[in-house]
C-alpha cells in the first residue's frame, strides 16, 4: 500500500505550530498576570497616607512575602516592574498577544507613548524577536526614520494606516552594519563589505526596513558591448520596484552617482515592468557631502538616495545630537521658505 509521504512534514508542521500557539499562549497569560499584579498593586498604593513612603514599604513587603514561595519574578525590582506596566498600559484590552513579555519589559523603556506605539506596530508588523525589537531601539530606528520623514507618517506606516509612497519613508540615513564585525579603523575593499552583507544578510534586511526582498549581487548587464556589475539588487514590495544598492567606502563622489543613475536607468528601462514603480538607487557610503549630492542631482530626484553606513552604533547622545542638527536645519529651512 502506497502512502503519500507528505503526511510525515505536514504532521509535524502541525505539532510545531501547536507548540509555538501554546507558547505564546502561556506567555500572554504570564503577562496579563504581571499586569494584573501591577494593577493591584498600584491600587493598594493609592490608599495609602504617605504614598510615596507607603508604595515603597508596600512593594518591600511583598518582595519579603512572595519570592520565598515564588522565585525571583517577585523581586521588588520585578514588583515594581508590574506596576509600571499597569501605569504606562493601564487598559487590558489593549495588550497584544503576539507580544511576549520580554518585549513588553523593554517597551517600558520608552517615555515617549509616540516611540512606543510605533515599536509595538513594527514588532506585530514584522515578527520581530526580542533580540532584533531590542536592536531597533538601541538603534533608535524611529529617529532615524523622522529625519526623512514627518512623525505622522513615520507612525502612519508602522501602523499599516497608509503604504509608503516614498522611497525616504522606509530608507534610513545613517544605516548601522555593527552587525558585519567590521572593525572601524581597519583598511577594506568594497568587495569585503560587499562580501559581510551577504553573509549576515537577514540583519542587513533588518536594517533596510520593511519590503525588502533578496535579488542578486555583482549582477551583470551589458550596454552596446560594454559589461557592468551593480553590487547589490533588491526588491520592495511595498514601493513594487528594484532597489539598487552601490557600495562607496571610501567618500561619495559626483561619478559615484553618475554611474548609481546609470543602473537606475537601465533597470527602468530594460527590467521595469509596466506595472512596477520607477527603480530606487542607494549609494552606500563610508562618508558624503550633501551639497555635492543636491549639486549632482537634479531638482525634485527622489530615485537616488545616498546613505551613510556606520560600523557601530552611536551613543544615545551621539544620536540625540545628529537628530537635534537635522531637526534645526529642516526647521531654518521651512522659516526661509515662509519669508
Amino acid at each position: 500500500m502506497l502512502i503519500n509521504q507528505s503526511i510525515i512534514s505536514d504532521i509535524i508542521d502541525i505539532i510545531a505550530k501547536s507548540k509555538d500557539n501554546a507558547i505564546r499562549a502561556i506567555d500572554h497569560q504570564r503577562t496579563l498576570m504581571y499586569w494584573h499584579i501591577g494593577k493591584r498593586v498600584f491600587e493598594e498604593e493609592q490608599q495609602g497616607k504617605d504614598r510615596a513612603e507607603y508604595g515603597s514599604f508596600l512593594i518591600k513587603y511583598l518582595s519579603e512575602q512572595l519570592q520565598p514561595e515564588f522565585g525571583s519574578g517577585f523581586s521588588r525590582r520585578q514588583i515594581n516592574l508590574y506596576r509600571q506596566f499597569y501605569r504606562t498600559f493601564p487598559i487590558v484590552h489593549t495588550l497584544y498577544a503576539q507580544l511576549s513579555w520580554s518585549q513588553y519589559k523593554l517597551m517600558l523603556s520608552l517615555e515617549n507613548e509616540d516611540h512606543r506605539t510605533f515599536y509595538i506596530a513594527e514588532t506585530i508588523k514584522n515578527n520581530w524577536t526580542v533580540r532584533q525589537l531590542e536592536r531597533q531601539i538601541y538603534s533608535n530606528l524611529f529617529e532615524r526614520l523622522l529625519l526623512s520623514n514627518e512623525k505622522k507618517s513615520v507612525l502612519a506606516v508602522a501602523k499599516n494606516e497608509k503604504l509608503p509612497s516614498d522611497a525616504k519613508e522606509i530608507i534610513k540615513d545613517p544605516m548601522f552594519l555593527e552587525f558585519l564585525g567590521l572593525k572601524r579603523e581597519a583598511s577594506y575593499y568594497e568587495k569585503d563589505l560587499e562580501n559581510a552583507i551577504i553573509s549576515h544578510l537577514q540583519e542587513f534586511l533588518l536594517e533596510l526596513g520593511n519590503g525588502f526582498s533578496f535579488v542578486a549581487r555583482q549582477k551583470r548587464i551589458h550596454i552596446e558591448g560594454d559589461e557592468f556589475f551593480v553590487d547589490l539588487v533588491f526588491y520592495n514590495r511595498l514601493l513594487q520596484c528594484f532597489v539598487i544598492i552601490e557600495i562607496k567606502t571610501t567618500k561619495l563622489t559626483h561619478q559615484d552617482i553618475g554611474q548609481l543613475q546609470m543602473y537606475v536607468n537601465y533597470y527602468d528601462r530594460m527590467e521595469k515592468l509596466p506595472n512596477e514603480s520607477p527603480t530606487i538607487g542607494i549609494l552606500l557610503c563610508a562618508s558624503k557631502n550633501d551639497a555635492v549630492v543636491k549639486f549632482t542631482l537634479p531638482e525634485g530626484e527622489r530615485q537616488i538616495i545616498a546613505s551613510q553606513y556606520k560600523l557601530y552604533l552611536p551613543t544615545e547622545q551621539q544620536l540625540l545630537e545628529e537628530v537635534n542638527k537635522e531637526l534645526d536645519s529642516f526647521e531654518g529651512k521651512e522659516n526661509i521658505d515662509n519669508k
